[in-house]
């Protein structure tokens, strides 16, 4: 089997599934169902309409959109296409959209009604002319602006739909969230998404009878390969949500009876504190993945008590993303790991300093390896090269692994810093913060400090309705850190820099400590 031999490829996906269930629906959004036979339809159609106005494969269709069917049409037909789905992230301010557009260069640009002022916004930025369109026209036969080529192109430039699509063609083009520095373009091919997806159904088994519930935004690579791409594989029905509000999230798993979900701590939270919680039977949920971050002990034995099976897992963009989870029935064993490697996927710790690779109990950074990597990262060589390691993926993470091979996730390598020559995991620090009661949300970073070299602050927000005396906090600390780890200030904030996904945005949050410090000072 060739890695161009199209063995891999997603573009049958929906035509497979068309002709073994036509009748089943494969996505119900805003209550409005499609099913396989007419999405195979729509995406056969669309597909043809992108090959007629002369788009080639690899070139990239950017997006600008909420969760739709309408999106995951495209999403097919840009795989049946040989093009490659861009899709960008609405919650940019439309300088930081300009650049994403610029860098990816797309041939095509199609726009939800909802986000048409910020498109045009972003595109009045852009040097080069991008042709837009409305997604409800873009199904229209004949409706797609005509793709110009140079005279040296040639005619047989254009894309035949009869050309195979290789499995290292890409197909999805994914913009990292910028955590460690500006945001990068990774690349994920065909066989990228189907290993990954392979790997995922090795642990959570999807069947046609399914139906999962999509929270997560499709300008996410979660908001396709965690879940919902399986789903469509196997035949099931994905329930797509374009903003995440707990109650409603209750009320559908209830009104369409879905089995299964993928979702951050945050939004299990929301969901856990919500007054229709208590009275929710959560009896079709079998099953709920977490990703972002580990579940804290106590809201995993919440929703264990529900009878819901918690698959914690890990993964990063890069690795597409899926590399590391715990079983469901290995939950209660192992609460706040990050897991094992799922099947198909290869990981190993290397001493940070020398890169030696590190085996049994051991702490070190976390590499990883498989079929399912990405390509690299979109007209940047440079850094696609220097995330691999011989051939291992480095994740930038710092992972321990214990004597069962469970690994978890300590911090990032790029975030600990040094006090008094030891070093202190941020990660560490926020995970006993969050245990006292008071304490919504922290995040600790190390700042420059003349006497230990640096020091740890904190920025810190409020549990609504329970009062945090600052000296009881600071003994809550020392009765689980050693003094070095402790932090230095702590500053109550009313809420903190976010960078996606659940995911704190440290750089922001640094300037956010350096600012609150320096008032303090005066």
């Amino acid at each position: 089997m060739g890695s161009r031999d199209g063995a891999h490829t997603l573009g049958r996906w929906i035509a497979d599934r068309a002709r073994l269930a036509p009748d089943r629906v494969a996505v119900v959004d805003r209550g409005v169902p499609l099913n396989y036979d007419r999405m195979h339809a729509r995406v056969e159609a669309l597909a043809t309409n992108l090959a007629e106005a002369g788009h080639r494969q690899g070139d990239r269709i950017a997006t600008l959109t909420g969760n739709s069917s309408d999106h995951v049409v495209l999403f097919f037909a840009c795989a049946r296409a040989g093009l490659v789905l861009v899709p960008l992230s609405w919650r940019l301010t439309f300088r930081e959209l300009a650049e994403q557009i610029a860098h990816s260069d797309p041939s095509l640009m199609v726009v939800e009604d909802e986000f048409a002022t910020l498109g045009r916004e972003a595109l009045a930025s852009v040097a080069a002319r991008v042709p837009t369109i409305p997604f409800g026209q873009a199904e229209a036969r004949g409706s797609l602006p005509k793709r110009s080529w140079p005279t040296s192109a040639g005619s047989d430039s254009l894309l035949a739909l009869s050309h195979p699509v290789g499995d290292d063609a890409p197909l999805l083009m994914v913009f990292t969230s910028g955590t460690g520095g500006a945001p990068k373009a990774a690349v994920l091919s065909h066989a990228t998404c189907w290993w990954t997806n392979l790997s995922l159904s090795r642990t959570i088994e999807l069947s046609d009878s399914d139906v999962i519930l999509a929270v997560l935004p499709q300008f996410h690579v979660g908001g396709w390969n965690i879940q919902p791409l399986l789903a469509w594989w196997m035949g099931a029905t994905v329930v797509l949500e374009r903003t995440f509000d707990p109650g409603r999230a209750l009320a559908l798993i209830d009104r369409h009876q879905v089995t299964s979900m993928m979702a951050v701590p945050t939004q299990y939270l929301m969901m856990a504190e919500h007054h229709d919680f208590a009275g929710s039977a959560l009896s079709s949920l079998r099953n709920a993945v977490v990703g972002g971050a580990p579940m804290p002990a106590p809201l995993m034995r919440t929703f264990h008590a529900h009878g819901v099976a918690l698959t914690q897992g890990y993964g990063l963009t890069e690795a597409g993303p899926n590399v590391l989870c715990v079983p469901p029935d290995k939950a209660h064993q192992h609460v706040g790991a990050a897991g094992v490697p799922y099947p198909h996927v290869e990981v190993a710790l290397a001493d940070p300093s020398t890169g030696e690779h590190l085996e049994g109990v051991a702490t070190g950074e976390l590499l990883v390896r498989g079929p399912g990597m990405f390509s690299g990262y979109f007209r940047d060589d440079e850094a696609s090269a220097a995330i691999w390691r011989n051939g291992w993926l480095a994740t930038g993470d710092v992972a321990s692994r214990d004597d069962e091979g469970y690994l978890r996730i300590v911090d990032r390598l790029r975030n600990i810093y040094i006090s008094g020559g030891e070093n202190v995991s941020p990660a560490e620090v926020e995970g006993v913060l969050l245990e006292h009661p008071g304490v919504a949300d922290a995040v600790v970073v190390g700042m420059l400090d003349e006497r230990w070299g640096e020091r740890g602050v904190a920025l810190l927000v409020r549990r609504q309705g329970i009062a945090v005396d600052d000296i009881e906090l600071e003994r809550h600390c020392r009765e689980r850190l050693a003094a070095y780890k402790v932090p230095a200030e702590i500053h109550w904030v009313s809420h903190l820099p976010q960078a996606g996904l659940g995911k704190i945005a440290r750089a922001a949050s640094a300037r956010v400590a350096l600012d609150l410090t320096e008032r303090s000072s005066r």
